[in-house]
């Protein structure tokens, strides 16, 4: 099959992918983001687009956004006055293509022998549910992830162009943090590839170039917009999420090292392990260093961030790197087998079961996506749509969950979680400081599920609550709005929603349990 035909198959599958889960949400009612943080780059990017500045709220500069240039990306569509869904959905499907595009090519430089299964590989990335999931998020996970494999997939050549690799590093960073953790496999495969200690150091040199004409804007960005070197969320989302590191290490591992099991995944775990021993006997060290590279960003957040919500977004950008590692070692695996039936046998039945569980996952996916953006329409936008039409345009609204809020109620906010308020990251775990600060503050309305704040809830009057029927579904409760006490007597129009359920259930509200128990239950993972 030609070059051009493997790509219109790519573009077709992939059109089509990013339909089917665009369709399945718009069947609950609406089309949406299955994430709150969506929203928060929605904003950013309004601001951007449409006001030229870089805030979350009007004439206050923030470094609350993780992906700068995905919210710049995302800003041109508001200028085009194309956003928040056209332009977005978009760019992903655009993403999700170019990432199975480079699937092919990278699993042909990987796999040699195995040329007849690069559409094949393309295929597999078009298709695995947690990248079509990602692609219609709104977020800039398959961006980064994009930029991961465009790394390896440069380092698979016989010359490396280590000045281009470095200024990928470099650009990476602007679009997820994390994206400098490909420092590491670059540098092993310099020191160990290259023989002689002038071609090591020019090549590092020219690795630390690339790196620099990039990442120091980096770096001087967050530091001039919010006097800080790393964004915002650096920092909170670790304070939010230091309670799970109570967990044994061995345990936060063990959930990581699932996520990318969940699905087709687990089919390519033996392929991994077998390329993994293959790569350190023969010592081929750009695939050993892709393997490593892996394990060790899954180590990273279960040592720094260990959260599996939201289906494991903090680890999608490694995943298809792991699959096309996967699927690489598989097939060797079958080829290191006697040639006979036996081989025709497993490769076929090992085959049929990858596209089986291939297309069942991406059946469940879509589920999950319905449900995700079922969650955020009729909790977080119902919500932030209320506080628009009820609240005076003055009100200073706290909230943990402040996307939607912010994309759609236009007042002020005061963000309980860190990314736009960074004051309150140092006590953002303690409500009684919490508490005091909001009194500070004044703020006149806090939103929130009331089970994750009961102190502050306590003595608040509840003045509107979501009737959402998917969040009780799962476990958790509906959002609500609550009134301090002064300004209960100027707004005593408002009537009363729902008494809250107080139930604090944050995982199941996050979207994850729902997906990960059935594939548990299909993969009979305990």
């Amino acid at each position: 099959m030609s070059f051009r035909w493997r790509v219109i198959i790519l573009f077709l599958v992939t059109s089509a992918a990013c339909a089917v889960y665009l369709f399945a949400s718009a069947r609950s009612g609406t089309l949406g983001f299955p994430l709150d943080d969506a929203w928060i780059h929605q904003t950013y990017a309004r601001n951007l687009g449409l006001h030229g500045e870089w805030a979350y709220l009007p004439g206050q500069p923030s470094a609350g956004s993780t992906a700068p240039l995905w919210t710049a990306f995302l800003a041109l569509g508001h200028t085009l006055r194309l956003g928040p869904y056209l332009w977005t959905f978009g760019l992903g499907w655009l993403l999700l293509f170019a990432l199975s595009l480079l699937g092919m090519s990278t699993f042909t430089r990987l796999c040699p022998t195995g040329r007849r299964f690069q559409l094949a590989a393309g295929i597999l990335l078009a298709l695995e549910w947690h990248l079509v999931w990602a692609a219609v998020s709104g977020m800039e996970t398959l961006f980064i992830a994009a930029l991961n494999l465009l790394v390896f997939r440069l380092l698979l050549d016989e010359r490396p162009p280590w000045i281009t690799l470095g200024i990928l590093v470099g650009l990476s960073a602007w679009v997820r943090p994390d994206g400098i953790t490909l420092l590491a496999p670059l540098l092993l495969v310099l020191l160990m590839q290259h023989s002689s200690r002038r071609e090591k150091t020019r090549a590092a040199a020219s690795l630390g170039v690339g790196f620099a004409l990039l990442f120091l804007p980096y770096l001087t960005f967050n530091r001039i917009i919010a006097g800080v070197w790393w964004p915002n969320t650096y920092f909170a989302k670790q304070a939010e999420y230091a309670v799970e590191l109570e967990s044994s290490l061995l345990s936060r591992l063990s959930e990581q090292a699932l996520l990318p099991l969940v699905g087709v995944g687990v089919l390519l775990l033996p392929g991994f392990l077998y390329l993994l021993v293959k790569s350190i006997e023969g010592r081929a060290w750009v695939r050993l260093a892709g393997a490593l590279w892996i394990l060790g960003f899954l180590g990273l957040y279960a040592m720094r961030l260990p959260v599996t919500y939201q289906h494991g977004r903090y680890v999608m950008p490694v995943m298809p790197v792991y699959f096309l590692w996967g699927l690489a070692g598989l097939v060797e695996l079958l080829e290191a087998l006697p040639a006979g039936s036996l081989r025709r046998i497993l490769g076929w039945t090992w085959g049929l079961s990858l596209a089986v569980l291939l297309g069942v996952f991406f059946v469940l996916g879509a589920g999950a996506y319905q449900r995700d953006v079922g969650f955020i329409e009729t909790e977080m936008v119902q919500t932030a749509r209320w506080v628009a039409e009820n609240t005076p345009p003055q009100a200073r609204v706290a909230a943990h969950d402040i996307g939607a809020l912010g994309y759609f109620s236009q007042r002020e906010l005061l963000d309980l979680a860190g990314l736009v308020s960074p004051e309150v990251i140092p006590f953002i775990r303690d409500e009684a400081l919490l508490e005091a600060h909001l009194d500070a503050q004044q703020a006149t309305y806090l939103v929130t599920f009331p089970g994750w704040y009961p102190r502050l809830t306590r003595h608040a009057e509840l003045v509107y609550q979501t009737d959402g029927q998917i969040s009780p579904e799962l476990g958790g409760e509906n959002m609500a709005v609550y009134r301090s006490a002064c300004q209960c007597a100027s707004d005593s129009h408002v009537h009363h929603g729902r008494r809250p359920v107080l139930i604090a259930h944050q995982h199941a509200i996050r979207g994850n349990v729902p997906i990960i128990s059935r594939c548990r239950a299909i993969l009979n993972l305990k």
